[in-house]
């Protein structure tokens, strides 16, 4: 009854947001199409806070809901072309291309790596050395792991990143009390040091090149921060984030078991032969080094996450069998955030929404401050690199005009560089973002207990970050 309840708070509250005249909500411009969206995002928001139903399960609404009420193939009574407030439809080819996004294959190609690595023993040999510098105390194996993913994060992508680190995480798992809280501080390792670590350099998350790209830009306003500048700052405050965050798991998550001995015997699902195991092999390295080296390579993450799942496919490394093995949940889940962003920023309601928010008028703090915020709660629910590709190019705009104001306090790239620290920091829920969803998906970590962490480390991050970035700023180190 109680689940009842929570969808019924949902569907009251999108019917009461599309009920409501257009010029309650004072956002100028505002269109009918805009607000079915506004009392999708509400209803979704619920639902995925509250799990009133299961999270894959409010995304597939999502999209079918898009595509009934706001597409280009929407039903025909609810299409009002002839009203100047309509608004624009979203294609419906884009809504439902969000269940094949470039992100999606990357889910996949990770998942069918991480089945190849376990049949083949790869994950059990990659976790005895990667962990061998820690030890066997618990809370130094959790260091370890937040430590190593935070450093590949900072060069790789964060959902490549989490997905490698996961597939080498599942035999440590397995070594532990069934009914410890320590599975969940190492499950939750992963996003957050994926999460984080994507801080430190400019390629280590979408949103950090994005900023970098508005504040070197030659026809605006050309600042020259070198990838070494970004290091310089950012590297350090990563550091001690990962750091702080260890501090955060191990207090949540306390070890039942002390000690962690990694004498585990493989159980194969299916034995591989000595070739099939050498092409495993060869194909993780392969994929990784592709991963790294994508820069110069011109490769994608997300086409490089092909690279397995054709060759394992083709080799018979994995079978039909295994496919149901995947967790396609998860993939509908993603598919719907990514759903919500396309209609959030097709429909112009995510441009009218920041629009309507007088940065000019606030206090330099406030402004900086403030659209760190805006962006640190989008974020949590749309994908980061949306996020910053809305909010970098208008703010960019307001900084300008602001920049006199700005300059005690480090000036736009202050300003700029907080916006992509907010996105890093939104982790609070499974489709917050993609290492939260693959992490989620181990089936160790409740929605509740990442709710809890992602709080935490977002207010710490924030603080601390702001911290940073207007001392830095002060002292003209950025």
């Amino acid at each position: 009854m109680y689940n009842y309840l929570k969808v019924i708070t949902g569907l009251l509250a999108a019917l009461i947001v599309l009920c409501m005249p257009l010029s309650a909500f004072r956002i100028e411009g505002l269109t009918i199409v805009e607000r079915r969206v506004i009392a999708l995002f509400c209803f979704a928001a619920i639902m995925w806070i509250t799990e009133g139903i299961p999270s894959w399960g409010t995304s597939v609404a999502i999209i079918v809901v898009l595509l009934f009420i706001t597409s280009d193939n929407s039903l025909s009574f609810l299409i009002h072309r002839d009203n100047p407030l309509f608004g624009s439809l979203i294609s419906s080819r884009k809504i439902m291309a969000c269940f094949a996004d470039p992100i999606i294959m990357l889910f996949i190609g990770g998942f069918l790596l991480a089945l190849a690595a376990t049949k083949s023993g790869l994950d059990i040999k990659l976790a005895k050395i990667l962990l061998k510098p820690f030890g066997t105390k618990s809370e130094n194996v959790l260091l370890g792991f937040i430590l190593v993913t935070g450093l590949f994060s900072m060069f790789l992508s964060n959902t490549a990143t989490a997905a490698m680190m996961l597939t080498i995480l599942t035999p440590v798992l397995r070594s532990l009390p069934a009914n410890g809280k320590g599975k969940m501080a190492l499950a939750m390792a992963i996003p957050v040091g994926a999460n984080l670590g994507g801080i430190a350099t400019p390629i280590g998350t979408p949103p950090n090149a994005i900023a970098l790209k508005f504040l070197n830009d030659p026809d605006g306003m050309n600042l020259g921060i070198t990838f070494g500048d970004w290091m310089m700052l950012m590297l350090p405050f990563t550091l001690v984030l990962l750091f702080i965050s260890w501090l955060v798991l191990k207090q949540i998550f306390p070890f039942t078991q002390k000690r962690i001995e990694l004498k585990i015997e493989h159980e194969h699902k299916q034995e591989l032969k000595h070739w099939q195991e050498i092409t495993v092999y060869v194909t993780f390295a392969v994929t990784v080094l592709l991963w790294m080296t994508d820069q110069w390579t011109g490769v994608d993450a997300n086409v490089v996450a092909m690279l397995p799942v054709g060759v394992f496919c083709v080799t018979g490394i994995v079978n039909r069998y295994d496919l149901s093995e995947i967790n396609w949940s998860v993939l509908w889940m993603v598919a719907g955030g990514f759903a919500l962003g396309v209609a959030l920023q097709d429909s112009g309601l995510a441009k009218h929404l920041v629009e309507s928010i007088p940065f000019n008028e606030w206090s330099p703090v406030l402004m900086i401050v403030g659209s760190g915020l805006i962006c640190y709660i989008l974020a949590n629910f749309i994908s980061h690199t949306a996020t910053a590709n809305l909010l970098l190019p208008i703010l960019a705009l307001a900084g300008m005009s602001a920049a006199a104001n700005l300059a005690p306090y480090g000036g736009v790239s202050t300003l700029l560089i907080g916006v992509a620290l907010g996105s890093s920091l939104a982790m609070i829920l499974p489709i917050s973002t993609p290492p939260n969803a693959l992490a989620h998906a181990t089936g160790f970590i409740a929605q509740k207990d990442m709710i809890k962490v992602g709080l935490i480390m977002g207010v710490i991050g924030l603080v601390f970050g702001y911290c940073v970035l207007i001392l830095a700023g002060k002292f003209g180190l950025i």
